[in-house]
């Protein structure tokens, strides 16, 4: 086992629950030590630190807002002062607004679904380039944004807005990872389909991957494991020739 002091750190936006929690934990019994942030569920974070911890790793649970510079500027100094190193970020955190059509969706809905599922990953790419870029005399690292198939599928009469901010996030991973390529960072990017996690009730159908499941290739939803460890293969020195590559884990839908 590496040595506690010298284990890679990893940052997972949203790691309170679904998807972000299994690559936590994933993460911990892979080695890393693990920094998670929440906005609301401040149980849940410390539920899947002490994960970690019990996994022998270090753990940091901190509330932040990822759609809020001060908050990211926040997190990312925290982490510099309790672990001194940042070497993989997931942008994980995401939100979703009840199903509705287009015609009937509020302004502020859309505000905050941009603001958190594409402008909140880029403000915190941005702390992370300034820590993990050769050009700012840092290591390396990668970065992985976590898309939706909604960002291919489009969501209609569900989730337009909801995909046109995961559309967004792709777009900025391409940018991203051809920005930073010779900076000894690898910029990819996930695009879960159904999966099962709490984030369906969001939207007002807590069932729905079981509606679903049928349209899927494979005949089922996904787990949140399935997610996270696709995450850790691109965040592994196994991909280390892969950058600005989309990988679906979609059951092959």
């Amino acid at each position: 086992m590496v040595n506690v002091s010298q284990a890679p750190l990893i940052l997972i936006t949203g790691g309170s629950r679904g998807v972000g929690a299994a690559t936590a934990r994933l993460a911990a019994a892979r080695g890393y030590d693990v920094a998670i942030s929440y906005v609301a569920n401040e149980s849940a974070a410390l539920a899947v630190a002490a994960d970690v911890e019990a996994l022998g790793r270090k753990a940091l649970a901190m509330r932040a807002d990822s759609a809020d510079p001060q908050e990211v500027a926040e997190l990312f100094a925290a982490i510099d002062r309790t672990f001194g190193r940042i070497d993989v970020l997931v942008n994980n955190a995401g939100v979703l607004a009840p199903q509705s059509r287009l015609e009937d969706l509020g302004y502020e809905r859309m505000q905050r679904i941009f603001a958190v599922n594409a402008i909140g990953p880029i403000l915190c790419a941005q702390q992370a380039v300034k820590r993990m870029s050769t050009r700012h005399n840092g290591p390396g690292g990668v970065v992985i944004n976590v898309s939706s198939a909604s960002a291919r599928l489009g969501s209609p009469n569900e989730y337009v807005d909801y995909a046109a901010s995961k559309g967004a996030l792709e777009t900025f991973t391409i940018g991203f990872a051809k920005e930073v390529a010779r900076e000894g960072i690898r910029v990819n990017c996930i695009r879960p389909g159904h999966i099962y996690t709490e984030m369906h009730a969001s939207g007002g159908e807590p069932g729905r991957v079981d509606r679903v499941k049928d349209s899927i290739p494979m005949g089922r939803g996904g787990q949140p494991e399935e997610v996270a460890r696709a995450i850790l293969w691109l965040a592994s020195e196994e991909a280390s020739f892969v950058t600005g590559t989309f990988l679906d884990v979609t059951g092959g839908k």
